[in-house]
């Protein structure tokens, strides 16, 4: 019968694909806050009208805002339906 040996971990959490990621909307000039605002709260959950103005407000006072974070495959969905509505997007990030 085979015995299970435990190794040692090479790496922390987060090494790999794993881990959180960051979704940035970067300021523009061509996006209005009505369309950043309604396009925030129709593609991120959790994130009504009213939130995406508070959003654009940061994203136009700091350049740039963070507005969602999790899992790499979320991320990435979100990220896309963002760029593909017209919103200036960051690179993901690792959180």
């Amino acid at each position: 019968m085979s015995q299970t040996v435990e190794q040692e971990r090479l790496s922390g959490p987060g090494s790999g694909i794993g881990g959180n990621w960051k979704v940035i909307v970067l300021n523009d000039d061509h996006n209005t806050f009505d369309h950043v605002a309604n396009v925030l709260a129709r593609y991120l959950p959790g994130v009504s009208v009213g939130d995406g103005y508070k959003i654009a407000d940061e994203i136009h006072a700091s350049g740039k805002a963070i507005v969602w974070t999790g899992q790499l495959e979320p991320a990435e969905h979100y990220w896309e339906q963002l760029k593909d509505a017209g919103l200036s997007m960051a690179p993901l990030e690792r959180a």
